[in-house]
């Protein structure tokens, strides 16, 4: 994913997939599930978001990290057969170390 380069406050994340286990011990896979990802592994970020003086903000968050974001603030799109999602600095809620 190498040639997508997210404009100002913009990152894009890759959604980590969750396998829930029932008490039984089967695995439900990510994809029978109807919930849209609320975590994921940030692949590329912007610049940063721009101030009213016209200088830049620096990112908080960066390539590798781990972040929790808000559940229905992300854009999906496909890029190279990969779900990824796109969304603001401000909608990440927290990292996850």
């Amino acid at each position: 994913m190498s040639n997508l380069m997210p404009l100002g406050d913009n990152l894009v994340v890759e959604p980590t997939t969750k396998e829930a286990q029932t008490a039984s011990g089967i695995y439900i896979p990510d994809t029978a599930s109807k919930e849209k990802p609320q975590e994921g592994v940030v692949v590329a970020v912007g610049p940063g978001r721009k101030a009213d003086d016209g200088s830049v903000i620096a990112m908080e968050v960066a390539v590798g990290d781990k972040v929790l974001f808000k559940k229905y603030a992300p854009d999906e799109f496909e890029v190279e057969g990969k779900k990824v999602l796109v969304l603001r600095e401000s909608d990440v809620i927290a990292k996850i170390s």
